[in-house]
């Protein structure tokens, strides 16, 4: 039986509960589950009900979101991010990938994974692999996108490694206040330090994805994290 709600909204429920009734989170989180048929929250969050496909994970984002999309290498973080460009391009939206990672072929290759073709969506579409790619590159290429339009960058440390570039807190700054002034989403890929996988945690968080330079990732409106085939999303400040 699906959740009556995304699991980020079941953990806002859960929010104002423990604010309402003075218990501690994890209580209120635990009451939601049991509401939901589960015994406790950590089962909630590992059925199967709470990991959404690309079409429910998409119609989670709201325009204007900024969305981190974390994962381990092969984890399926690149695919995801284009499978919500797919999303979005099924619904006639227009959908932008920008990679210092990939190259024109690869991506096509991509989408040939996903059982799509990046020629079906002609005209909807674009893939930018320039070296030039930063925050102030991105927002110049998408000044003329029209509301909606879901752009994906693929990652986050690479923006990091143009010595011409501002500091990445300020890119990820321009790159939030771009998609709430246009109404577009931002996902940006983010790689996770290998120290995850020597952990017992089901799933990555912010505390693992790898900066080199200070960043503060509650500036994300969402943060979504892949394992083993899985995901689990979550809003920021919850």
């Amino acid at each position: 039986m699906p959740l009556s709600a995304p699991i980020f909204q079941l953990k806002r429920s859960a929010k104002s509960i423990s604010r309402a009734q003075k218990i501690p989170l994890n209580q209120a989180l635990d009451r939601i589950a049991v509401e939901e048929g589960f015994s406790q929250w950590s089962e909630l969050v590992s059925s199967p009900q709470a990991q959404p496909s690309p079409t429910r994970l998409f119609n989670e984002l709201q325009c204007g979101d900024l969305v981190l999309l974390g994962g381990r290498p092969r984890q399926g973080k690149t695919a995801m991010a284009l499978k919500l460009i797919i999303e979005a391009m099924k619904q006639g939206r227009s959908g932008a990938f920008f990679t210092l990672e990939y190259n024109t072929h690869d991506v096509a290759e991509l989408f040939s994974r996903i059982g799509q073709s990046s020629r079906k969506f002609d005209g909807l579409f674009q893939c930018d692999n320039s070296d030039d790619i930063d925050a102030h590159y991105v927002i110049q290429q998408m000044n003329t996108a029209a509301r909606g339009t879901v752009i994906a960058i693929d990652y986050l440390q690479l923006l990091d490694q143009r010595r011409q570039s501002p500091v990445i807190a300020v890119q990820i700054e321009a790159l939030k206040s771009f998609a709430r002034e246009r109404g577009l989403i931002i996902i940006i890929t983010t790689q996770i330090d290998r120290s995850f996988a020597l952990s017992a945690k089901r799933f990555p968080d912010v505390k693992d994805v790898r900066l080199p330079n200070p960043l503060d990732l509650s500036i994300f409106d969402k943060t979504c994290f892949m394992n083993g085939g899985m995901l689990q999303m979550q809003t920021s400040g919850i």
